[in-house]
């Protein structure tokens, strides 16, 4: 049973996690652009229609093929550590042992302008204006207020009367959260971006405008106004005032760069494309290649007890490596040696019938595992999260802004086989204060990192965090064929696992793929401040069933009962290499994510 049917066509689809983005990549295609036009449009609007999942100061992954070249390649569109965010400053100077999950200390360099506007200049068709013109549209005509939106600043809504003003200026009706269903508004955005198309269009010739765009953010009015903002201490969850480190120079040295993917050979002809080490995207491989040695049974579209087990227990090994190896500090070619078949068999051996309470990073080639003194002294586990929020589809907001997963994602495909799946994320109306005069806040994605020497994930100037959003991408028969990701956090390549069985391995389509009950691990370190777990803890959706709920408490995992529709918010698109048919399919769970195509 299904939601929604599979949509399949073959002129071009949009899946995403709003259906005004969907939409609007969808009016893209129609009006003859291709899929990279059509994401670019997408992103932008997602940025004003899902302010509390991502924003202009945030970041954006993307995987993506073109119908010239079948190799995957990667945008990696995440800003590094500024100049002046340094161990010593951190730990010595402000007397912290984690990166704060909001204010200005957590802030990276914003990554999502400059990487869109390069995905559009290299592989996309229409002008800036074009794909630009539907989020101008929506920032200043108004856009229906989805109530997560309203839930989440009405969490937040003390911190913003108390400690920052310009976010209560800009997200609070009267002192009040704003009603959803209302037209929000947020003209100082649309402002923002009209002034970067003024100072584009300045020159005539399409991609010398793209890039004037890029200059302009970086080298120009966007970057003199963060310079000046950041001076200024603003509270964090830590409960004080701190000024930032991210500077205007940190900015005009930012650009947005490609890099090649990981692809792991799976079975059935399957090539899984993900980022590499310095992202969470290996952990995904390595779920999937220890899970091909073990079996995986779904009746009537749903999982069993044992597969859930299963797919649980090698998501706490791919974590634990992630912990000990993952991270832009990494050491070199590990990744190799973490997908290596001996390495894998070597993993899925220690897949029990009983559920692992503890924390078990491997030893690839040979190596020995280092786990940050915070994980490897246990201070994070059994921490307080709070049970409604671990793992869930939905955003997880403190009273402080403090975010666990809040992200969106986007999948397009078009009738020329070009193919994008991106994650973005960061710079949440939550995250820190909105720079008035822009419209827009900063992201926090700097609370990844420890502040300890010498980890894969150390702080250090001029490296990226190790980066949650993972969006995927997968060839069959060496064609790409598949796009598809989540919001989540640390539950990403989670869901993504539960699609992949549900798709590929017990051949449900997409969007009964995506509607099959799901589950996820809680037992290992979050990647979002204050860095909590909680050992043998499993989220699943109680549409698995009673029984096989009770099974798994009776292997020793602590269940915690999500209630049927709750965990992921997957979508994605397909294009058959034989018949040339695309096929889409988003989530329900929300009711905000859709799919459009034909």
């Amino acid at each position: 049973m299904t939601t929604r049917p599979e949509l399949t066509g073959t002129h071009g689809m949009v899946a995403s996690t709003h259906w005004l983005a969907s939409a609007a990549g969808m009016a893209v295609l129609e009006d003859g652009g291709n899929a990279f036009d059509a994401a670019v449009a997408a992103g932008f609007v997602l940025q004003v229609v899902e302010p509390h999942l991502n924003g202009p100061g945030g970041e954006v992954p993307a995987l993506f093929a073109t119908a010239e070249d079948p190799r995957p390649r990667a945008l990696a569109a995440q800003g590094p550590a500024p100049r002046a965010a340094t161990i010593t400053h951190y730990r010595d100077e402000l007397g912290l042992d984690l990166v704060p999950g909001t204010g200005l200390l957590a802030t990276t360099v914003p990554g999502a302008w400059d990487g869109w506007l390069l995905l559009l200049r290299d592989h996309g068709t229409k002008s800036l204006r074009d794909v630009l013109g539907y989020a101008i549209g929506y920032a200043r005509n108004g856009f229906p207020l989805v109530d997560k939106i309203r839930s989440t600043i009405e969490t937040v809504r003390g911190m913003f009367t108390e400690h920052w003003p310009t976010s209560a200026q800009q997200w609070l009706d009267g002192g009040a959260a704003p009603k959803p269903g209302v037209l929000w508004r947020n003209p100082a955005l649309a402002d923002t971006w009209e002034r970067l198309l003024a100072e584009a269009e300045t020159v005539a010739e399409r991609d010398a405008q793209i890039d004037a765009a890029r200059r302009a953010w970086s080298g120009g009015f966007v970057a003199e106004a963060v310079d000046r903002f950041v001076k200024t201490p603003v509270r964090d969850n830590t409960g004080r005032d701190h000024a930032g480190v991210l500077s205007g120079q940190d900015m005009a040295e930012f650009t947005a760069t490609y890099e090649e993917p990981l692809t792991h050979e799976l079975s059935d002809g399957w090539t899984l494309a993900k980022f590499g080490v310095w992202t969470q995207g290996p952990a995904l491989a390595q779920q999937l290649g220890m899970l091909e040695g073990l079996d995986v049974r779904y009746v009537d579209g749903v999982a069993d007890a044992g597969t859930v087990h299963r797919s649980i227990e090698a998501t706490k090994l791919a974590m634990a490596d992630r912990e000990a190896w993952y991270g832009d500090s990494a050491v070199p070619d590990i990744t190799d040696d973490l997908l290596a078949a001996p390495y894998t068999t070597e993993r899925r051996k220690l897949v029990s019938e009983h559920a692992a309470l503890e924390l078990r990073p491997g030893h690839p080639g040979g190596r020995t595992p280092e786990l940050p003194p915070f994980v490897a002294e246990g201070r994070g586990a059994g921490g307080p999260i709070d049970p409604s929020g671990v793992g869930l589809g939905e955003p997880t907001v403190s009273p402080s802004g403090e975010s666990r997963g809040d992200t969106v994602h986007l999948d397009v495909v078009d009738r020329w086989g070009n193919l994008v799946s991106a994650t973005p994320s960061g710079g949440w109306l939550q995250s820190s204060p909105t720079i008035p005069e822009l419209g827009f806040c900063l992201g926090s994605r700097m609370q990844m990192f420890w502040l300890d020497d010498g980890l894969a994930n150390s702080l250090v100037p001029g490296k990226r965090p190790r980066l949650t959003l993972s969006p995927s991408l997968a060839l069959r028969g060496g064609v790409p064929t598949l796009a598809f990701g989540t919001p989540g956090g640390d539950q990403q390549e989670q869901w993504q696992s539960c699609f992949w069985l549900a798709h590929v391995r017990a051949g449900l389509n997409l969007q009964e793929a995506i509607d099959a009950p799901a589950w996820n691990s809680g037992a290992f370190p979050s990647s979002f401040y204050p860095r909590t777990w909680i050992p043998g803890r499993l989220v699943a959706e109680s549409r698995l069933g009673a029984d096989t709920l009770g099974e798994l408490r009776r292997r020793g995992h602590d269940v915690l009962d999500a209630g049927p529709w709750a965990l992921g918010r997957l979508s994605a698109v397909s294009r058959d290499p034989d018949t040339g048919i695309l096929r889409a399919a988003a989530n329900a769970r929300g009711a905000q994510g859709y799919a459009a195509g034909r």
